[in-house]
């Protein structure tokens, strides 16, 4: 009895300890507003020439490292309303060796991707797992690189899409840039990809990104962040298009 009351106890602690720490934190929640002027989603444009409004509520809960974002996608103008989609994606964030110079921050979830407007067995409704970890003490001068695996499959083995299943990888590498005419530093990024059989596409690397962004302040709560990035696509399964430029522009609300 004694050795399974031990553990029994070590979990109940935990347990305890896990709700008290909860219960001194608040809610986190964040509202998202982005419009973008073409949306590349893994490097392909879902909306053609279009631009895309995406609304996100991201909702933290009370600092576990448990959260859920949902996301409602549509295209800025007509052509596209079958396209319009909600993403629902419970996720799992945290750190590990902190102290140590491969201190790692990662952030697990998944999420079901589907179209309201369309009956689900032949919209392309899909789940999708999201793999993200960044190295912020890894490399010198601080530059973070980035690792995100994506592995999406249809919602059900009938569904038209079963064939779809398969990886995206994307390597990105990060620098905060500091100028003095901004309150906030430049956030330059770079990312390359590779893919590995989702959509049936290429089994190689696929497209590279460069990108610049801030932050501005426009209350305690409330910021704006613009963005401007260039796509450089190196098969033609992802884009017909070699060089596509576009912006993003979001208003973040949180409290």
């Amino acid at each position: 009895m004694r050795k399974g009351f031990l553990p029994a106890v070590a979990i109940l602690l935990n347990i305890v300890n896990f709700v008290n720490a909860a219960e001194e934190k608040k809610l986190g929640v964040t509202l998202d507003l982005t419009y973008t002027s073409k949306w590349l989603s893994k490097g392909v444009e879902a909306y053609g020439t279009k631009g895309g409004l995406f609304k996100t509520i991201d909702v933290d809960l009370y600092g576990t490292g448990f959260g859920i974002k949902v996301t409602h996608r549509n295209a800025t103008s007509s052509g596209y309303v079958d396209k319009q989609r909600f993403d629902f994606r419970p996720y799992y964030k945290g750190s590990l060796f902190e102290e140590e110079p491969y201190a790692v921050n990662y952030n697990v979830g998944v999420g079901y991707e589907y179209y309201p407007g369309l009956d689900k067995k032949r919209a392309g409704t899909t789940f999708e797992w999201i793999y993200s970890f960044s190295w912020p003490k890894l490399l010198p001068g601080g530059l973070v690189p980035s690792y995100i695996a994506h592995y999406e499959y249809p919602a059900g083995s009938d569904y038209a899409n079963r064939k779809v299943t398969g990886w995206v990888h994307r390597f990105l590498l990060g620098y905060d840039m500091a100028v003095p005419e901004l309150p906030n530093p430049l956030h330059l990024t770079t990312e390359v990809s590779y893919y590995d059989g989702l959509g049936n596409r290429v089994h190689d690397w696929a497209y590279f990104t460069a990108g610049i962004s801030t932050k501005f302040n426009i209350t305690e709560n409330l910021a704006f962040v613009p963005g401007l990035y260039h796509q450089v696509t190196m098969d033609d399964s992802i884009s017909k298009h070699k060089d596509i430029t576009y912006t993003m522009l979001s208003m973040k609300y949180k409290f």
